[in-house]
């Protein structure tokens, strides 16, 4: 057995020593390149990035000061083996999480103190701050003074208004009235006669006021008073109520109102298209003569 593996040990020896010559002849042609490189400098400094920095001092520490001292070109062994003591210094800072100062406002939240003072231009920077809180946010009243300023978002009293932001923030209070004409045949013929009829907008439900051929100012004073009862009034809880400038009906907001104290105008007029009616086919709002 042992005469037979002396010439397996000396094929490995062989080859292993020409392994590591072959290495040691492409190390010293890496090396000579590298100088070759170096002398194409004239002198110059030579600029490296933080990456390559990094590169280098990973792979020499690895290698050893001994070897460094026979391959390196660049840099002198000293110079590999200070990056690669700042390379394990660095991994101990945090720097990259380190942040100045205070930290900045979530967008959501931004986002949210935006969306609630556009939607509520009466609100104010106390009520925007309850809102959030409400939210599970608890924001400063000046952080939202602030955020509002960057957006070019103005004051309370100054902030514009749209009508889609009054429905919006009053649709549960609104109510809309309005005519449609009926053609009914009658003994003398046919006639003309006005439905007044007012619309709880939230719940879109229509209830029939009334219907007459002639509507003046008694009727609508009736009108005005059966739709305000305290018990069974249709607009009892309503504090708005939209309605246009129909001059046929004499004084028809002479009536009593569901809440004076709280009336006040839309920012801008009902927009006096076809209006739906119970019978599901559409009139214009004013009635023909």
């Amino acid at each position: 057995m042992r005469p037979a593996t002396q010439p397996l040990h000396l094929l490995s020896a062989t080859l292993a020593g020409w392994m590591i010559r072959h290495q040691q002849r492409v190390l010293e042609y890496l090396v000579e390149e590298n100088r070759v490189l170096k002398e194409q400098l004239e002198g110059r400094r030579l600029r490296l990035s933080d990456d390559q920095r990094r590169r280098l001092a990973a792979k020499g520490k690895r290698i050893g000061r001994a070897a460094l001292d026979r391959v390196a070109t660049l840099v002198t062994p000293d110079t590999i083996m200070r990056w690669h003591r700042r390379l394990i210094a660095a991994k101990w800072t945090y720097s990259a999480k380190r942040h100045v100062g205070r930290p900045g406002l979530m967008s959501t939240i931004k986002a949210h103190i935006v969306r609630i003072a556009t939607d509520n231009p009466s609100w104010g920077y106390c009520r925007i701050q309850g809102e959030l809180k409400g939210l599970g946010h608890r924001v400063a009243s000046s952080t939202i003074a602030n955020v509002l300023r960057e957006q070019g978002i103005k004051p309370p009293p100054d902030r514009p208004s749209s009508w889609r932001a009054f429905l919006r923030a009053h649709w549960e209070q609104l109510a809309a009235t309005d005519f449609f004409a009926a053609e009914v045949w009658t003994p003398f013929g046919l006639r003309t006669y006005s439905v007044l009829f007012a619309m709880d907008l939230s719940a879109r439900r229509v209830h029939l006021a009334g219907i007459t051929r002639h509507p003046g100012e008694v009727f609508m004073g009736q009108i005005a008073r059966d739709l305000t009862d305290a018990v069974d009034g249709f607009l009892a809880r309503h504090r708005f109520l939209i309605c246009d400038r129909y001059t046929r009906s004499s004084r028809p907001a002479a009536g009593p109102s569901p809440k004076p104290a709280s009336r006040r105008s839309a920012p801008r007029p009902w927009p006096r298209t076809a209006t739906p009616t119970p019978s599901g086919s559409c009139a214009r709002s004013s009635p023909s003569a």
